[in-house]
């Protein structure tokens, strides 16, 4: 084989277990949103997992970092307030935005989810060096850019 039909071998199997390793993560949602609560959708434990982790407090923060349409986003921040995991009120800057706050049962609920997945990917992990850890770290921080 030459080098170049070598590293297209390589690109092919990363593009496969990359692909084995998203619908692994998809499992790990679905059971962490069954964690929180029995209906709640994968997509809405990580709407939840956005507003309780600080890192977004509105509907057009979410769409921003879960790259979703609105609808969908609407969908499932009204389901949380219903399961009475999340509370919107209107910002203050402005009126017309809403301001989203994880309830404490949604803290408590995320993070049992978090601690269960945690626990998971430690014992997956274990035989690992940290070195093995900080170069696979490094890596997924490239490929993710």
């Amino acid at each position: 084989m030459s080098a170049t039909s070598d590293r297209r071998a390589a690109v092919a199997r990363i593009e496969q277990d990359l692909g084995a390793l998203f619908a692994r993560i998809r499992v790990s949602w679905r059971e962490a949103a069954a964690t929180v609560h029995p209906d709640l959708q994968p997509l809405g434990y990580r709407v939840l997992s956005a507003v309780a982790s600080g890192k977004a407090t509105s509907a057009s923060e979410i769409i921003d970092r879960l790259q979703t349409d609105k609808s969908a986003i609407s969908r499932q921040v009204r389901q949380l307030e219903e399961f009475g995991l999340l509370e919107s009120r209107p910002d203050p800057d402005d009126r017309r935005a809403r301001v989203l706050e994880a309830t404490d049962l949604a803290h408590e609920r995320v993070a049992a989810a978090r601690r269960d997945y945690e626990a998971r990917l430690a014992d997956r992990l274990e035989g690992w060096s940290p070195g093995d850890l900080e170069q696979v770290s490094a890596l997924l921080r490239d490929l993710a850019r």
